[in-house]
């Protein structure tokens, strides 16, 4: 027995200018509107989370990331006492 691959319905209501649109621009393509509107919103989708999840960086940011990373400053006497505190509450958590 064949299994089919779980799917989900989706409904909208547009103008009926839209579905003009969306239905020339499928024809255009050779594909169905329901196929062109599932590719169209599946790009729209993934350039939403790319968007939100890439940093991007002026070439500004990107030489003073570089420098930071290639020359370091060394650590100030707070981190330094931060860092004590932590490996002092690590070891009293292990006992």
């Amino acid at each position: 027995m064949r299994s089919s691959p779980l799917t989900a319905r989706l409904e909208a209501r547009i103008s009926t200018d839209l579905h003009g649109l969306l239905k020339r621009a499928a024809e255009l393509q050779g594909r169905t509107m329901t196929d062109f509107v599932v590719a169209a919103v599946q790009d729209a989708a993934q350039r939403a989370i790319e968007q939100a999840e890439v940093i991007r960086l002026s070439m500004a940011d990107q030489q003073c990331f570089a420098d930071a990373l290639l020359s370091p400053q060394k650590p100030q006497p707070a981190l330094k006492r931060a860092l004590a505190r932590r490996s002092k509450l690590l070891l009293t958590e292990e006992e």
